[in-house]
C-alpha cells in the first residue's frame, strides 16, 4: 500500500506530487532541487552548493522515515550542464563515501526554476 511521506526538513511539494512515497520497504523521493526547507532557492550558487542542498533535502525526507543516506539504493542526478559533473560528484561523494548506491547522471535541457541540478533517490527500509 502506498504511503505519502512529508518532512519539514525539505522544501514543501509545490505541485501535484509528494516529497516521497513508500510501499513499506522502498522509499522513492521526488526530485530535490537546491531549495532550502524555508523556500530559499539557491539557483545562483555553485553546482557544489546546489548539489549539497539537494542532497541535504533528500537526507531530510529520508530522516522522516528513520532512514539515512546509507539506506539509499539508487540515485538519479539531472544536470543542466554535464560539464558540471565533476563538481557535483565531489560534493556527492561527501554524502556517499562508503558503499555508494547505484547512480545515473544525465544532462537535461531544463530544470525547474532554472537550477543546475535535481537529484532523486530510492532507499530501502530493511
Amino acid at each position: 500500500m502506498k504511503r505519502v511521506i512529508n518532512s519539514t526538513d525539505a522544501p514543501e511539494a509545490v505541485g501535484a506530487y509528494s516529497q516521497a512515497t513508500s510501499n513499506g520497504d522502498l522509499v522513492f523521493t521526488a526530485g530535490q532541487i537546491p531549495m532550502t526547507p524555508d523556500g530559499e532557492l539557491l539557483s545562483d550558487e555553485s553546482i557544489a552548493a546546489q548539489a549539497e542542498q539537494s542532497l541535504s533535502n533528500i537526507e531530510g525526507v529520508l530522516s522522516a522515515e528513520g532512514l539515512d543516506m546509507s539506506d539509499v539504493l539508487k540515485v538519479t542526478v539531472f544536470l543542466d550542464d554535464i560539464d558540471d559533473f565533476e563538481e557535483m560528484n565531489d560534493t556527492y561523494s561527501e554524502f556517499f563515501d562508503d558503499e555508494p548506491p547505484a547512480r545515473s547522471a544525465v544532462e537535461v535541457a531544463n530544470l525547474p526554476k532554472g537550477v543546475g541540478v535535481e537529484i532523486e533517490a530510492i532507499a530501502a527500509s530493511d
